[in-house]
């Protein structure tokens, strides 16, 4: 995602700028309790839908920041802080809550030892894979920051602790939990994610379409179970289940335009219990990747054809197919993210700011904004050390990527730019004085 001239870049000095957001002194004196609340969410990590005491803490940090009113259970266990200070515009800023059922590898002290039941009734373990614990630390400095200078800006920040955004549900249950009736509606949405390849120090950011829409299907082959010995009196699912796999893979390079991002991965098939068994069914779970409507569409449809035609081929019976989770492409509106971006380079240094593509990654925090009424900006954040970045780039061990049980943010870095970055574009957006929106 990031070109490699950034290793370059890391060793440059970062140029002095003027106050802009949380400057170096301040974030050094709040640094140490937040990198203790780090750890402690890092080693506490819960499931999506079951973000109970991590929502309870992050309120709880909220009202110690000094946030004039905090919410719960929004949406499920999702969190709204409100810091209301006079007139201007209203800008929300997220964060995410929930972790990965993923058993930590990292050999950290303060690793992840939680295992949980998921909703299958699996014992799984859960990690921060996917980087929450930064994403909430970082929250939680912002909101400090906001709530103990107001002098620095004028308006209305409207803090949101989302659940379940890797289940993408989160947003929209807050959404339909009246999130923009019961809270102030923002006239601007701000997020950020950590990324596994971007030094410390840095962001990376892309105008227009950033992060694409995500599908989840389940499909459930069905056949006539028998005797292993026997398979020409059976209908075998999980011969159809293996050529169905095959096929789905030609949706995206027979049937989508070649200048369409499109994904098509079955992440799970399972199916029979012993050797010599034919089982009666075969379960797929698949995940759809997509920045058009129009492409996901495709994709679905092209699903639906080839597993009814395969089980019309084989004479099996009708498979069952069931979409689930989904949600629209996160886009990063390009008029905001040109105003934000110089704030960021002025409060980061120029050199600091890297451009990038899209993703084929999913995330819930565009539905944020009601397709494109709110004008939303995501950008990367940068938790990798510059050494280890350089070393890979050199031949050296890869990078773990996020979603990896070995995946170990370099946290004190990366939460001081966090902070600092958020800070500076929150204040760009409500300046001090009444703001008008430039």
């Amino acid at each position: 995602m990031i070109a490699s001239l950034v290793v370059l870049l890391a060793s440059l000095p970062i140029p002095a700028a003027p106050p802009s957001g949380a400057d170096a002194a301040w974030i050094e004196t709040e640094l140490d309790v937040l990198v203790d609340l780090y750890r402690h969410l890092h080693q506490h990590p819960e499931l999506s839908n079951f973000e109970e005491q991590t929502a309870a803490r992050i309120a709880q940090e909220l009202r110690g920041a000094g946030v004039d009113e905090v919410a719960t259970g929004v949406g499920g266990h999702g969190v709204v802080g409100l810091i209301r200070n006079g007139e201007g515009p209203t800008v929300l800023v997220r964060t995410d809550l929930d972790a990965l059922p993923v058993v930590e590898d990292t050999g950290l002290p303060f690793a992840s030892t939680v295992t949980t039941t998921d909703d299958s009734g699996e014992t799984v373990g859960v990690m921060h894979a996917c980087g929450h614990d930064i994403h909430m630390t970082s929250f939680v400095g912002t909101a400090r920051w906001l709530a103990s200078h107001r002098d620095a800006w004028s308006g209305t920040v409207v803090l949101v602790g989302q659940p379940a955004e890797e289940r993408v549900s989160g947003a929209r249950a807050m959404l339909d939990d009246g999130l923009y009736g019961r809270f102030p509606r923002p006239d601007f949405a701000l997020a950020l994610h950590v990324a596994s390849e971007l030094p410390t120090g840095f962001i990376a950011y892309c105008r227009g379409p950033a992060l694409a829409s995500v599908s989840s299907v389940d499909i459930t082959v069905k056949g006539k179970g028998g005797h292993g010995a026997y398979p020409h009196r059976t209908v075998d699912p999980i011969v159809l289940a293996a050529a169905l796999v095959m096929e789905l893979q030609t949706i995206v390079s027979r049937e989508v335009a070649p200048t369409d991002p499109a994904v098509v991965t079955v992440g799970s098939i399972q199916g029979g219990s012993k050797h010599n068994i034919i089982p009666p069914d075969a379960h797929l779970k698949l995940t759809l990747r997509a920045y058009k409507s129009e492409v996901m569409d495709q994709l679905l449809d092209g699903i639906e054809r080839r597993a009814q035609g395969l089980a019309h081929a084989h004479d099996a019976p009708e498979p069952e197919i069931t979409i689930g989770d989904n949600t629209p492409p996160t886009v990063n509106d390009p008029d905001l993210v040109a105003r934000i971006v110089p704030v960021l380079e002025s409060t980061l240094g120029a050199d600091r700011l890297v451009p990038t593509d899209p993703v084929m990654g999913a995330e819930d925090f565009g539905l944020f904004s009601l397709d494109g009424e709110i004008p939303a900006f995501m950008f990367w954040l940068g938790t990798v050390p510059p050494d280890r970045v350089a070393d890979s780039q050199n031949g050296g061990e890869p990078l773990p990527s996020l979603h990896s049980p070995l995946y170990a943010p370099d946290a004190p870095p990366a939460l001081s730019t966090g902070i600092r970055a958020m800070t500076a574009a929150v204040v760009e957006l409500l300046p001090a004085g009444g703001a008008q929106d430039r």
